[in-house]
C-alpha cells in the first residue's frame, strides 16, 4: 500500500488556498465567505482523523468479533507520569473462519485481568500455539449504549487456543 498522506495533504492545502482566493476576490456576502472558512476548518479535523488511520495508528473501536491474536504491547498505569495505561493488540480478523488479508491494531483501556490474559496468550503464541480471540460488546445500559467505545471496561475479550489443523487422508 502506498503512502497517500503527502498527496492528500497537498490536495487539502490546494483546496484551502483556492477557497481563500475566492474569499478575497469575489463580492460574495460575508455569511457565504464565513461558511466557506468554517467548512475548510471543520474538514481539517475530519481529514486529520483519516490521515491518522492511514498512518497506522491503533483504532479506538471495538476489535472484530473473531480474530487471530498476533501481538500485544501493554503500557501499565504510572502514577508518576500520570498515565492511565493502555493495551495495544495487533489482530487479524477472521472472515468465514479464514484470516483477513490485512491485520489491524487496536487500543484498549488497561485492565489487570486483560493484561494477565494477554500475557498468557502471548506465551502460548511464542510456543507455537496460535490464539483465537472473540469479543463481546459491552452490555448497553441505556439508550446511548451504542456510543461506547473499546475503552469501555465492560467490553469482554476471550482468547483460546486455535484448533489443530486437520490433515487430509493419504
Amino acid at each position: 500500500m502506498t503512502d497517500l498522506t503527502v498527496p492528500l495533504t497537498l490536495l487539502y492545502i490546494t483546496l484551502a488556498f483556492l477557497l481563500m482566493c475566492l474569499c478575497f476576490s469575489t463580492q460574495w456576502k460575508l455569511w457565504v465567505k464565513a461558511g466557506m472558512v468554517l467548512a475548510v476548518t471543520c474538514s481539517y479535523f475530519f481529514a486529520q482523523g483519516a490521515f491518522e488511520d492511514m498512518r497506522g495508528w491503533p483504532s479506538a473501536q471495538h476489535p472484530p468479533k473473531k480474530f487471530v491474536l498476533l501481538a500485544t504491547v501493554i503500557e501499565e498505569p504510572n502514577k508518576e507520569r500520570n498515565t492511565k495505561g493502555a493495551i495495544y493488540i495487533w489482530v487479524n480478523p477472521l472472515e468465514d473462519n479464514k484470516p483477513a488479508q490485512n491485520p489491524r491494531a487496536f487500543q484498549l483501556a488497561y485492565q489487570k485481568d486483560l493484561h494477565a490474559l494477554l500475557n498468557d496468550s502471548m506465551t502460548k503464541n511464542r510456543q507455537g500455539l496460535s490464539q483465537i480471540g472473540s469479543t463481546e460488546p459491552p452490555s448497553s445500559s441505556g439508550m446511548l449504549g451504542w456510543l461506547k467505545n473499546a475503552a469501555d471496561p465492560n467490553a469482554k475479550i476471550r482468547i483460546s487456543d486455535a484448533p489443530s489443523p486437520q490433515l487430509p487422508e493419504k
